[in-house]
């Protein structure tokens, strides 16, 4: 699990090995769990710059930036590619290991196997009993990310493949462009549903256009084709990913950025329903919560003169046991969930093509003035489909 950490081992630091984010839900940049606590992704310097001089305002509406850590590829007799971390002198001795009697049983289950990027089929006893995440017969099945846009998705499809996917790929890349000891600079973030038990997770692409500002003419035109082909140009967001707790099957239902292409301002809203219900009925108490988290941030991007936030997603979080256990002991829903009174959380991310005045990795950027209209016009757009929803409409 933890490994001498190539800084030398008179520093006594601890080799992190990292592995795909279990919950990750959309994208295209694999996410690796570094701790129970903390995620981390390669580190792009438009991002960091953006974290670096994140407004007050939108903290509280973001991950919580933990810095950078440097990660190296591995690779062992049996030909298997791993991924290690080494944890900086800055970061605490909490993040040197991640079997620790803390750590989620479903984090722990990945542990349990090595990827490389020539197997991705792995069979493995389920060690975590009445906490079935993921299926026994955990597989990989390039059918299994296409969907079709009437929701059809058989039973043994119900683990989430997208972060073991995403993960596949990133190893395919890093190996065939460089050797072993090449260090590669990571940015590490708060994991912003480690307080969930049964994470649902809800990944919005925002606005009404996806290209950066250095974004190539075949990118551009890539990306408004997109756009035109889906809600993002009706509504100003299309659902980019998305698993949501069934407490009827024990198992979450997953959908990927695929199907969320496909969907028609109707199958949006009906893809927005079928998130907030847990098999059983429609979680219309979260609905309100929602709501008021989401003009909470509507207000404080209106504010945000000269950002704009192209390629960047909303999550919508929140956990689906929290049902499953007041039904079963015949309790009203509580009051609180953690730090957050609400149960449930917002949070923008992936800002690698996030661009504004002051910029430190683009010191002459694009001027926007004003603030991020198609990213307002998708905020607004959301907030009337979950109102009408409240509404049962």
């Amino acid at each position: 699990m933890v490994g001498q950490s190539p800084l030398g081992p008179g520093e006594g630091r601890a080799a992190v090995l990292l592995q795909p984010f279990v919950h990750q839900v959309g994208g295209h940049t694999s996410m690796l769990t570094y701790d129970e606590h903390t995620i981390c992704k390669p580190l792009v310097s438009q991002e960091l710059s953006f974290y670096e001089s994140l407004p007050l305002a939108m903290r509280q509406f973001t991950p919580q930036y933990k810095g950078i850590v440097s990660v190296h590829l591995k690779k062992d007799s049996m030909g298997n590619l791993t991924l290690m971390a080494s944890p900086s002198l800055g970061q605490p001795d909490s993040c040197g290991r991640l079997d620790s009697a803390g750590s989620d049983p479903a984090v722990t289950l990945w542990h349990k196997c090595k990827w490389s990027h020539t197997q991705v089929t792995k069979t493995f006893k389920d060690s975590c009993p009445g906490k079935m995440l993921l299926r026994t017969d955990l597989q990989y099945h390039t059918d299994s990310l296409l969907e079709d846009a009437n929701g059809k998705q058989p039973e043994r499809k119900s683990y989430n493949p997208w972060g073991l996917h995403c993960h596949r790929q990133h190893l395919n890349r890093m190996s065939s462009k460089h050797n072993e000891n090449k260090l590669h600079q990571f940015l590490l973030l708060e994991n912003v549903v480690s307080k969930y038990s049964y994470p649902c997770i809800l990944d919005l692409k925002m606005g009404t256009r996806q290209h950066g500002d250095d974004a190539s003419e075949e990118k551009k035109a890539r990306h408004i084709k997109k756009c035109e082909q889906s809600t993002s140009a009706s509504l100003g967001v299309r659902v980019c990913g998305m698993q949501v707790y069934q407490a009827d099957t024990g198992h979450f239902l997953c959908k990927d950025k695929y199907y969320g292409r496909k969907l028609s301002p109707e199958g949006f809203r009906q893809t927005l329903r079928q998130f907030l219900c847990n098999g059983n009925q429609l979680r219309t108490d979260l609905l309100e919560p929602i709501v008021l988290r989401l003009k909470a941030l509507l207000a404080v991007i209106r504010k945000q003169s000269s950002y704009r936030f192209y390629s960047s997603s909303l999550l919508i979080i929140y956990d689906g046991q929290e049902y499953k256990e007041s039904a079963d002991h015949h309790l009203p829903f509580p009051k609180t969930h953690g730090t957050n009174p609400s149960r449930v959380d917002v949070r923008m991310i992936d800002f690698a093509h996030t661009t504004f005045k002051g910029s430190k990795s683009n010191p002459n950027p694009t001027l926007h003035d004003g603030p991020d209209h198609g990213y307002i016009f998708g905020l607004e757009n959301l907030i009337k489909i979950l109102q009408s929803l409240s509404e049962g409409k």
